[in-house]
């Protein structure tokens, strides 16, 4: 308990620090929204007006903590530009983000643990050198033109997949599913490289150990030794890559979103920032930065399953 206790306070520190940092950062820009909403032909005194209205007249710290009060009261505030409530805006296109995360995981999961654990099998092997290669060939590709490369070939060339638009999964599960091959792939192209490096190399490692000798001389088939043994303390560096990693998914899908015209959180923040949009990127963060801290809590909670043994003294007895 003590362990949780010491991650909540840790995660409502960050939470605090980069909704602050945030809202320093946006009201700094030059620019001012009250001209955008007051129009081209207002005066001075109808921009003073929205001013006041929006309460941008006020000390930049107090409207923070006006912000921050309301967020406890689950009142994220308006938009400017559409005027539609913000908790609104974000629930309603948070399924498509956290569908195209769930879908590129799985996808690079589906290459790294197969090719990782061939290539540490097969280690400094002609397949160990070929994945290797073809891996680091498509680290080097950023997301947007990847996504432009399957576009053109899967959509354009082939006519097998949709090269933009979203449709509901409960209105068309399949042709939800075709919407999202194009963006999964566009992004799990590049993530799964990390991630089959790191099993591979803690493969390799844990396959010189003891108790693998052990079982080897027990006359277990290698892949019962790897797949049973071997990988799940082999893990640990992968599942932590995997949480960091969704901090870079987030950025990528801002790209992907925007390229597949997908109504996610990162075409929304994207098109927020834009229109300076000032509590709608707030909210926007605030989701992401609650989202990002909390799944790498938890990988830190998965820790203990994996491996007991690196459980914080005490937390036996509590």
């Amino acid at each position: 308990m003590q362990f949780i206790r010491r991650k909540f306070l840790r995660f409502i520190i960050v939470v605090l620090a980069v909704t602050m940092i945030t809202f320093l950062m946006v009201n700094v820009l030059p620019g001012d929204v009250s001209y955008v909403i007051s129009g081209p032909d207002a005066t001075l005194d109808d921009i003073e007006a929205v001013r006041k209205d929006l309460g941008l007249d006020r000390n930049i710290f107090i409207r923070y903590f006006i912000w921050l009060g309301n967020v406890f009261q689950a009142n994220l505030g308006v938009s400017y530009q559409t005027g539609e409530p913000v908790y609104n805006a974000i629930v309603a296109r948070l399924p498509v983000t956290l569908e195209l995360l769930f879908f590129s995981q799985c996808i690079a999961l589906l290459f790294a643990l197969p090719a990782g654990i061939f290539c540490a099998y097969k280690q400094d092997s002609t397949l160990d050198r070929f994945v290797s290669g073809v891996g680091f060939a498509t680290l080097s590709v950023p997301s947007f033109v990847m996504a432009l490369f399957g576009i053109y070939l899967f959509s354009i060339h082939l006519r097998w997949l949709p090269a933009s638009g979203y449709t509901p999964f409960f209105d068309n599960p399949w042709a939800n599913l075709k919407s999202f091959v194009l963006p999964a792939l566009s992004i799990a192209l590049i993530e799964w490289v990390v991630l089959m490096r790191v099993l591979r190399s803690d493969l390799i490692t844990t396959l010189q150990q003891n108790y693998i000798l052990m079982a080897r001389a027990k006359g277990l088939s290698p892949w019962k030794i790897l797949l049973f043994h071997a990988l799940r303390p082999s893990s640990l560096t992968l599942v932590t890559i995997l949480g960091l990693q969704v901090g870079r998914c987030i950025g990528e899908a801002v790209i992907v979103e925007t390229v597949f015209a997908l109504p996610g959180i990162g075409r929304l923040l994207l098109n927020a920032i834009y229109g300076r949009d000032f509590l709608m990127v707030q909210g926007c963060i605030l989701l992401l930065t609650i989202g990002y801290v909390s799944i790498n809590s938890i990988v830190d909670i998965l820790y203990l399953f994996l491996d007991p043994r690196i459980r914080p003294e005490g937390s036996y007895g509590e």
